[in-house]
Order: structure tokens, then sequence, then C-alpha cells
């Protein structure tokens, strides 16, 4: 539409044009002596015309030359640009595939181009290391440095990276720290955080980076759980015989955390070692009031002491809900012949083997029987058990 309207203005001037030189009788007469020159107003119109026409395409032509060398230079910057920036997208490519050789080739073209330095230099580090390449690691490690205002946080994260993958979880742990205080720590600097503080030995950090992950939804809760039971393990091992300490670290923990089977039982067995029997069945009561757990139920029957006439008749109450589980029998017998109710002990513990012949339960009544004098019996037993599985 532009087009037509460009024609038709274009025919319009022309026919306006050639209507007034018709018109036009004027004339122009030229005097060079001894030369005259007599033209048409109209023709020498269109000779000025001609000439500034062709003095304006010589000055354009002779500006073009002039140019000419700054054209081409600008021209080689822009290829060189395309051609940086391609090299930086190779080299973030080739680290993806595993291609670390050709990776820190197509970066070293970036860095040495001027392209996004820090990046390449970053990139180039990286696939120094996973090359295991220490010479050029460190050196690749050191011009990011150089352009640390353009990656600042990127070289923190990926120097953590790589000081965990080699162990160095001291320089991990100075790397995340800093991006911490500058920045807060994100979704995937937690996750590294964690396994940092793991490989320190840290498991009361690690606990804490945990609850934060989980707390973002960034972990499974299978994974958190097994971690946490991990976490928890740990740290009962370093109290040795420091009752208190460890008694303060049962009194100060999640409630959750103590609840969970695997956590209660690992706590149990450790205030058992110290002798603190009450506190270790409180815990297994809790923990099976949340979730039934064969081996709490057989840890609650071996403890040795405490309040017992408590612990049967907790033991009865779940015996309601849990009528045949051959555990609880086998506990019920245990916290009996401690209490040396000979005949109720014996009874649960006919009735465990009644359910599921075990080891533990054929020496439970085994003892029992050699107990009362019954030798005969008792030695049937002690037969039987040992044909058995090891198995609780």
């Amino acid at each position: 539409m532009r087009t037509l309207l460009w024609l038709l203005t274009l025919a319009a001037l022309a026919v306006g044009l050639s209507l007034a030189a018709s018109y036009n009788q004027g004339y122009a007469l030229l005097v060079l002596p001894p030369w005259r020159v007599e033209l048409s107003f109209n023709f020498l119109v269109v000779l000025a015309l001609l000439a500034f026409g062709l003095l304006y395409l010589i000055l354009r032509g002779v500006s073009a030359m002039m140019g000419l060398p700054a054209q081409v230079a600008a021209f080689r910057r822009r290829r060189g640009q395309i051609q940086a920036e391609s090299s930086l997208r190779d080299a973030m490519r080739l680290l993806l595939e595993g291609r670390y050789s050709q990776s820190l080739k197509r970066a070293e073209a970036a860095y040495d181009a001027g392209h996004a330095p820090g990046l390449a230099a970053l990139l180039a580090a990286r696939s120094a290391q996973l090359m295991r390449d220490d010479e050029r690691q460190t050196l690749w490690s050191g011009r990011a440095q150089e352009h640390d205002g353009e990656v600042h946080n990127a070289r923190l994260m990926i120097e953590a990276v790589m000081a965990v993958e080699t162990r160095d979880f001291d320089k991990a742990r100075i790397a995340l720290d800093q991006l911490n205080r500058e920045s807060g720590r994100h979704i995937a600097a937690l996750r590294l955080s964690l396994r940092t503080q793991q490989g320190l030995g840290n498991w009361h950090g690690a606990l804490r980076i945990l609850r934060q992950l989980e707390k973002h939804k960034a972990m499974t809760r299978e994974q958190a759980a097994a971690l946490r039971r991990r976490g928890h393990r740990e740290i009962l091992r370093g109290f040795d015989d420091d009752t208190a300490a460890l008694e303060r670290y049962v009194k100060d923990m999640d409630e959750a955390d103590r609840n969970d089977p695997a956590v209660a039982l690992t706590l149990s067995r450790a205030l058992l070692a110290v002798g603190n029997v009450a506190e270790a069945a409180r815990i297994i009561e809790a923990a099976l009031a949340e979730q039934w757990d064969g081996e709490l139920v057989t840890l609650y029957g071996e403890a040795e002491g405490g309040d017992v006439l408590g612990r049967i008749s907790h033991s009865e109450k779940w015996l309601l809900e849990h009528p045949r589980d051959a555990a609880l029998l086998l506990t019920l017998g245990r916290l009996c012949r401690q209490r040396e109710l000979w005949g109720k002990a014996e009874s649960y513990l006919d009735a465990s083997l009644s359910i599921e012949a075990s080891r533990a339960a054929h020496v439970e009544l085994a003892r029992l029987l050699d107990h009362l004098g019954r030798g005969e019996e008792a030695n049937r037993h002690y037969r039987a058990a040992a044909l058995e599985p090891c198995k609780p």
C-alpha cells in the first residue's frame, strides 16, 4: 500500500513538473567571451540537478572509502564476538556432555577473546578439575578470581563443589560460609553444606541443615530419615560414658526425631549402656505409641532393672492391640521372669513359640525351666535353640 502511494505521488509530481515546464518560456544566456550559449531555463534546471546528483555520489564514494578501515575493524570485532560467544556456549555444552578436554579448549578460546572472562575461567577451572589436572585448575581458579566482580557467587559455589569432590571439606566450608554471609544459602548451597558438615564430622551442624532442607522440601522423606538416623547415631558415639551430656542431648531432641523407631532404638541402647533404664523405657514407649516396631519391643524386654512392673503393665496393654505379636510375648516373658512371675513368664514364652519359633524364646524358656529345676525340658529347648536360625 505504501509503495502504491509513493508511485501515485511521483506520478502526480511528474505531471505537475511537465505542465509547469510547458508554460515556462524563459531562457538562460551564458557568456564566456568569445563564446555565448543560450539555453532554455528548463534545460538549465535539469543540468543543475544532474550536476548536484553527480557531486553527491562522488562525495558519498569518497566518504565510504575513508570509512572503510573502521568498517573492516568493526566487522572483525563483531565476528570475534560471535566466535567468542560460540566458544563459551560450546564450552558449557561440552562440559555437560562430559568432554572435559574439549570444553577446556573452548573456554580458553572464549577467555582469550575477552568474552565473559570470569565465566570462561570458571568453566576452564571446572573442566581441568574433572580431568584431574591440578596445575591448570589452580591457574584458571586464579584467573576467575581476577574477574571476581563478574562471577563472585558462582566462583564460591564452584570452589565449594570442587573442594567437596576432592574431600577438602575445610576449604568448602570457608567458601560456603562466605557465600552465606554475602548472599544467603539457596537449596544447592544447603545441599553442599550438608555434605561438607558430614565430611567434617560435624553432625550437629548436619542435622540443622537437614531440617532446613526438609522445610524447603528439598529432600525426600526417606533420604532425610536415613541421614537423621545416621546423624544421631554418630553424635551418640561421641558421648562415651558422659551420662549427663547424653541425657541433655536426649532432652533437647525434637520429639519427632525421638519418636522415629530407628532413632529411638539408638537412643535407648545408649541410655541402657549408661544404666538409665527409666529414660530408655520412656523413649521406647513414646516411639511405640507413634509406630509399632519389633526391635523396640524386643529391647524393651531386654532392659534389666527399673520399673519392671510398670513395663509389664504397658506391655499387657499393647498385647490387647497386638495379641499375636511373638516379639511382644517374648518381651512379656522376659519381664515376668525378672519379677519372678514364673507361671506367667512360662505362659508368655510358650505363646511366643507357638506363634513364631525363635532362638531367643527357646533360650529364655530353657533358662526359666532350668531355674525351676525342670532340666529335661530345659535341655529340649536348648537343643531347639541351637537348630533355630540366629534372630531375635
